[in-house]
């Protein structure tokens, strides 16, 4: 077994946003995820992907892409991003996945998976407290955001193992210095870490980077030319 890691797969079979209009990165992207998929993924193997996986506003809409998503081979363990409008309760999700048989999908939501050695945590994460945009609405999401963390970390120490976080913002300033989410990953003694969120606009330097004992890697589907990244 093998753990893999993409996110940002942006699908959109239930409802009309093409990728492609943000570049021809994007061009054709859906095909060239699930040939990539099929290549290195198998049926045995676990797949996490930290948000923005469907363009879906409700479940309905959502329907298409998890049904996609649950043909593919491998466990998906799924959390949050900032566009996953559909985004619903633990209870409801898995009445939705069972009512339309979808077996291979697992939500991250305040809770952790144990994975044969590994137990995987995390939550959505939020923009840093020194955006210049950053609100006080902005703060109440953030330190939600951080006791989501704390719930899931707190429940992976309690499973055992070493421990795999999911964010889908990076957990560091604007500087690329490490934020609170990555003290309190440090604080649990996390030592891998994969997030989300940067199109276009990365530095290839952040492929794969030790920060505080850490290892970062940023597993944006188009930074990663749509094909999951084995970390595990």
């Amino acid at each position: 077994m093998a753990i893999y890691a993409i996110s940002d797969l942006h699908l959109s079979f239930g409802t009309d946003k093409p990728m492609d209009v943000f570049g021809d990165r994007w061009k054709n992207h859906v095909q060239r995820l699930e040939q990539n998929w099929n290549q290195v993924v198998g049926k045995d193997d676990v797949v996490l992907i930290p948000g923005d996986i469907s363009w879906g506003i409700n479940l309905d809409e959502a329907l298409p892409d998890f049904s996609f998503i649950d043909s593919l081979p491998g466990m998906k363990i799924i959390s949050k991003g900032n566009h996953d409008y559909w985004w619903s309760t633990h209870r409801k999700f898995r009445a939705f996945l069972d009512s339309n048989r979808l077996e291979t999908v697992r939500m991250l939501h305040n809770n952790a998976y144990r994975v044969d050695d590994y137990v995987i945590c995390g939550s959505r994460g939020w923009i840093d407290p020194g955006d210049p945009d950053f609100t006080e609405e902005d703060r109440k999401i953030f330190s939600r955001e951080m006791e989501r963390l704390r719930l899931s970390l707190e429940q992976g120490k309690r499973l055992g193992g070493e421990i795999i976080a999911m964010l889908h913002y990076p957990p560091f300033d604007f500087s690329h210095r490490t934020n609170d989410f990555a003290v309190l990953l440090k604080e649990y003694d996390v030592r891998i870490c994969i997030y989300g969120h940067i199109h276009g606009r990365w530095d290839e330097n952040w492929r794969d980077e030790t920060m505080e004992r850490i290892r970062f890697s940023l597993v944006s589907a188009d930074f990663l030319s749509f094909r999951p990244i084995r970390i595990a």
